[in-house]
């Protein structure tokens, strides 16, 4: 089964972009300039981006890479991606990691309340008291600002305050984590009566009440996402509403030359360093979602003369990155 109150999975696998540079006593990091940023979300209808093909003999896959975050108020509507599900076999998702709970039904509800308790400090403390003061400083100008004066979450752990803040900051600047997009492919697939197929790493937890006090264990290594977030929401927005309005408007000259920061991957990569995530094989995540999703790509391209696909953005803007590996086996990849 789903472990749908897996704090792990929000910690790992569903964390905002937050900023990738600070320095390392939590100080703001300098302004980034960037000349003639929109400062305006677009709205309206949308075509998004033109979609990537990869083929080899008839066979093809077209690929449409996702974003966050997009404007809230985009109504996203692609023509040529209906076509393109529409006469696909399959619509192969993004990759994903599935995580699971050996446990019961009675298991659950005694873990429930170990999870929740999990989102706070340990004692009882407050941000004030685990955060370093200059960090805490920034954290109660942008608390006030996109928050309020909510005293619940001076409790809550940093990681789970920084997500929250990332939230908010995004709702009140007209962006959205996922702008629809998702929805609306799943939406067309049942239209056209195309099965998706799902491109998850799985994940089994064996033991999750041991996982989730390894969890809280792990606390310190929030401080570094924390301040990456709040580096994010004080520098980024900018930049974050001239890619969204790029991806929006489908100009992909633009998503090119704007820069997009390796914010997830660092703030990833300070948790997947503590000791939990390695008992949990969840040390190396990137690299085996990766395999997972070329694998299954692989094998649509075999099976399918045409498939649909989702990639996040950055996989196909970035020499290295998943359509790179599929054009060192031999397919052949044109950018739109």
């Amino acid at each position: 089964m789903r472990l749908p109150y897996a704090i792990v999975l929000f910690a790992l696998c569903g964390l905002a972009p937050v900023a990738a540079q600070s320095v390392a006593d939590g100080t703001a990091p300098s302004p980034v300039h960037a000349a003639d940023l929109p400062a305006v979300v677009v709205s309206g209808v949308q075509p998004g981006p033109g979609l990537w093909k990869v083929s080899k003999g008839e066979h093809v896959m077209w690929v449409l890479g996702t974003l966050s975050p997009l404007p809230r108020g985009m109504q996203w509507r692609s023509q040529e991606v209906e076509q393109v599900i529409g006469a696909s076999q399959q619509v192969l998702l993004a990759p994903s990691v599935k995580l699971k709970a050996d446990v019961g039904f009675f298991g659950k509800l005694f873990l429930l309340p170990s999870a929740y308790g999990a989102r706070k400090n340990e004692d009882g403390q407050t941000l004030q008291q685990v955060l370093p003061p200059p960090v805490y400083a920034r954290w109660q100008v942008l608390k006030q600002k996109y928050i309020g004066d909510d005293r619940g979450i001076e409790r809550w752990r940093p990681l789970f305050a920084a997500q929250e803040l990332y939230r908010k900051a995004l709702k009140a600047n007209g962006l959205s984590r996922s702008g629809g997009v998702g929805s609306k492919v799943e939406a067309l697939a049942k239209r056209y009566g195309v099965p998706e197929v799902s491109a998850d790493y799985p994940v089994l937890i064996e033991h999750p009440r041991a996982a989730i006090k390894a969890f809280r264990q792990a606390a310190p290594h929030d401080i570094t996402c924390f301040i990456r977030t709040l580096d994010s929401v004080e520098h980024d927005l900018p930049a974050m509403t001239a890619r969204a309005n790029a991806w929006a408007t489908g100009d992909l000259p633009a998503l090119r030359e704007l820069p997009d920061s390796d914010r997830r991957d660092a703030c990833v990569a300070a948790l997947t360093g503590a000791g939990f995530a390695q008992t949990l094989g969840l040390d190396d995540v990137p690299a085996k979602q990766r395999a997972v999703w070329l694998a299954a790509a692989r094998k649509a391209l075999a099976a399918n003369a045409q498939t649909f696909a989702l990639l996040p953005m950055d996989e196909l803007l970035k020499p290295d990155g998943y359509l790179a590996a599929l054009q060192a086996e031999g397919y052949r990849i044109d950018a739109p």
